[in-house]
This record gives C-alpha cells, structure tokens and sequence, in this order.
C-alpha cells in the first residue's frame, strides 16, 4: 500500500503543517488558560477561503474581558485584553522585518497588549517569541518567552 503523504507537493505539505501548528498553538493556549479562573481567554482563528491561511500577519487573536478596576469612566469588564499571535509551523520563515513592522502597527491601532510569534514542529511543543515593543536595528526583536501562562494569566 503506498503512503499518501509520499506524493504530497511542497505546497500541500507546509498547508497541511500551517493547519496543524494552528491546531496545536490553541490547544496548547487552552491548557494554560483553562487553569485560571475567569474571565476566560476566547482565541478567534482567521482562516483562508479554502480554509488554509488567511492574508494578513495576525493568525490567532486571544480576547478576553478586563475585570481589573479601572478609572477611566468605565466599569469592570468594559475593557478588553487582547494578544494578537502568528503561527509559523514546520521550516516556515521567521517574520520579516516588513513582517514585524505591520504586527506592531496593528497592535497600536487595536491597542493589544502583546504581540507573539507560536512556533511549533513536528514532535515538539510550541515555543512563545514576544515582540519588542520598539524595533532594534541589526538585532533580535523577538524574545523567548519562558513562561506563557503569566501572559495568559
């Protein structure tokens, strides 16, 4: 009997592994945030009309209410918390620098909180890059987060 995923092109193999690393980023999301109390985080996917990968950088938004106290004329649970995420499976590319331009510009017109890369392979978990706040010239712009859950707490 021969394979199937023997005659799979390129292209349908880093589709194939773009879905997954989307599948896995979530539900390793899921099993940090489902240990917290509430409110509790909602992930929204964007998906392409094929359902493969959609234009734009953002991937995965995490969303959730603000019940913090706040003094800004509104009331606990007015305000949003919001993560905005891309996903990279496989060998796929670290995001550009033009990339990294467009996910800060979204995250100050939406006003996110934070910016993450998930990258996933095959036969391991999935790692959290946080981007930079402001961009550095000739250096890293994304740092390792060692512990996802105090971004999702």
């Amino acid at each position: 009997m021969v394979n199937s995923t023997e005659y799979r092109t390129p292209s349908e193999a880093a589709a194939r592994t773009g879905k997954w690393a989307v599948i896995i980023t979530k539900q390793r999301i899921h099993q940090i945030t489902r240990q917290r109390p509430f409110p509790y985080w909602h992930l929204i996917e964007f998906r392409g009309p094929n359902g493969g990968e959609a234009k734009g950088v953002v991937d995965l938004i995490a969303i959730r209410k603000d019940h913090s106290e706040s003094g800004s004329g509104t009331k606990c649970g007015d305000k949003l918390q919001i993560v905005l995420i891309q996903v990279k499976g496989g060998n796929a590319a670290w995001p550009t620098a033009d990339d990294r331009k467009r996910l800060r510009f979204v995250a100050r017109y939406h006003r996110a909180n934070k910016v993450l890369l998930a990258v996933w392979k095959k036969g391991k978990g999935v790692e959290f890059f946080s981007l930079q706040d402001k961009p550095v010239e000739g250096a890293e712009n994304w740092a390792r987060v060692s512990d996802p859950s105090a971004i999702f707490c």
